[in-house]
């Protein structure tokens, strides 16, 4: 020591000072681990971005990023930014497996959304629940998602065997339509519907007259429009992609008869459809599990829509690109919540105890055994503008 210097703890009051500011040195890194990190949740999508159902992809992605987007604006989930990296699987499950094993050990996504179609979230099923990473929001009704009871499968839409009860209810009870056909696609999701059209006919004693199938990704109907028309149909229920339930819809009315009735579950992409058909469109019905669009009343699609207009410009207003925008502020909601750290299964078990989620005049409901979200189905007719029908009105859509 120099002299004349002072030692540091002779200093009046200098000892406790020191004292605090070593206890905060200690603090501090505690401190700082505590604040919420600025690192992105990055979330991985498996779609059709090419290929004939890439409409579909394109417009689940499209919802998705705007409400991203809008969701990152307001400072993501709790100061972290949501990113989204989509691959394109062209509505195949070979490459939709290989794309789910590519994000999840690649890319290290939090977990996987907006899957679009049954056979490709078949092919990943196994995968999933390999690698303990939820499944949210796939673009499939199917059975096989819901039952058995999957905990890393979280769906938001009401399934195909509803959409099938809806369809029935109005065809049977309410038009008493007694001659019903089924036109499939010849995989798990063609079956599926089918299945479900069956049982609900069982239900009201009666059978299908006649029903014929098409191969996934193709136009091949000609075969089944043989087969279908053999038995004489009132209705005909469709369970396919818009490509081929177009082209389906477009040679009955040319070859077989201009008024023939056409009924098409949600996962057709109902503006898809209604562009691809044009003057066509007349007397087919699609049923849909997420509100109108057009349904202004609703805060959520009111938002919806600005979101899309200042993200997504280019995309267009439709029911499915609204259920990516759903699907994705539902993410957000349940990350939120979560308290202390955002791993798959708080966010899991955050969403069983919040167990309601109201997303601005769309609630969706969870539970520790029940990872669907929303049951109600409604009807709307596409020709010359699409418009939701209730069952009475439901008839004269098709006068």
């Amino acid at each position: 020591m120099q002299h004349g210097a002072i030692p540091l703890f002779s200093i009046p009051g200098r000892s406790s000072l020191v004292v605090r500011l070593i206890a905060i040195l200690l603090v501090l890194p505690h401190l700082v681990w505590a604040q919420p990190s600025s690192s992105p949740i990055i979330l991985g999508q498996s779609c059709a971005l090419t290929g004939p159902a890439k409409n579909l992809g394109l417009e689940m992605r499209a919802g998705l990023l705007a409400a991203f987007a809008h969701i990152n604006d307001l400072g993501g989930i709790k100061g972290r930014p949501i990113r989204l990296i989509s691959l394109d699987d062209g509505y195949e499950p070979d490459k939709a497996a290989r794309n789910t094993l590519r994000l999840i050990n690649d890319e290290k996504v939090f977990l996987l959304i907006g899957e679009v179609g049954t056979p490709t979230s078949k092919a990943v099923i196994p995968i999933i629940e390999e690698y303990k990473i939820p499944f949210f929001a796939p673009f499939s009704g199917a059975e096989l998602l819901r039952t058995p009871f999957r905990r890393y499968v979280i769906n938001v839409r009401a399934s195909y065997y509803q959409e099938m009860e809806k369809l029935a209810s109005y065809l049977v009870d309410d038009q008493k339509i007694e001659r019903i056909s089924c036109f499939y696609q010849n995989d798990s999701y063609g079956f599926d519907g089918l299945n479900g059209l069956q049982l609900a006919l069982a239900r009201r004693g009666m059978k299908l007259v006649s029903k014929g199938t098409y191969e996934r990704n193709t136009l091949a109907v000609m075969g089944s429009l043989r087969d279908i028309y053999q038995g004489n149909p009132e209705a005909v229920v469709l369970v396919g992609a818009y490509p081929a339930c177009a082209e389906f819809i477009k040679l009955s009315k040319t070859k077989i008869d201009p008024d023939l009735r056409f009924y098409n579950i949600s996962f057709v992409g109902t503006e898809s459809l209604r562009q691809a058909l044009g003057t066509y469109g007349q007397n087919v019905v699609v049923s849909q599990v997420v509100p109108n669009p057009a349904n202004d009343s609703i805060p959520l699609i009111r938002e919806y829509k600005k979101s899309m207009k200042r993200y997504q410009h280019d995309a267009p207003i439709t029911f499915t690109s609204l259920e990516g925008y759903l699907a994705g502020k539902l993410f957000a909601k349940i990350g939120r919540a979560v308290k202390g750290e955002l791993t798959r299964e708080s966010f899991i078990s955050t969403m069983h105890e919040t167990g309601t989620f109201d997303l601005g005049g769309i609630v969706l409901r969870f539970g520790p055994d029940d990872h669907q979200g929303l049951d109600d189905t409604h009807l709307t007719a596409i020709y010359p503008v699409i418009v939701e029908l209730d069952i009475q009105q439901a008839g004269a859509a098709n006068q």
